[in-house]
């Protein structure tokens, strides 16, 4: 199965004994994410760091590994859905360039952000969820 996966949920990557970690890597699925996400997660190394209690050595290595579970892709990819995304969601900026690449891809979103599930073009899965698929 395929997902587009937000950033908070990459954010547990970096979490000792994460379980989502472990879906992550399971190679019975494939995971998107706007490179806006990894974006995101550079501007939080140090709430990451200080919130898990690992080095900045580990860090760069968990980062590395995330990158080979999930596939980051350039907004130039799916630039043409913006606009599209912007309008199911006008109060959540944040959120618009995981709707476009999810639309672009005809995929659903893993995240936990339950205002997302007010629009009705994108299924979205909670972790809930998605464990009970």
């Amino acid at each position: 199965m395929k997902f587009v996966v937000d950033t908070n949920i990459l954010f547990t990557f970096f979490w000792e004994n994460s379980f989502t970690k472990g879906i992550l890597i399971d190679q019975d699925f494939e995971f998107f994410s706007p490179e806006y996400a990894l974006k995101e997660i550079n501007n939080h190394i140090e709430e990451i760091i200080n919130k898990t209690g690992i080095t900045n050595e580990k860090f760069q290595e968990l980062r590395k590994d995330l990158a080979i579970c999930v596939e980051f892709v350039p907004s130039e990819e799916y630039e043409d859905f913006l606009k599209e995304a912007s309008l199911l969601l006008p109060n959540y900026p944040d959120d618009i360039d995981f709707l476009a690449l999810a639309t672009k891809l005809k995929l659903p979103i893993w995240l936990n952000d339950l205002h997302l599930k007010s629009q009705n073009k994108i299924v979205i899965y909670t972790t809930k969820e998605f464990l009970n698929l």
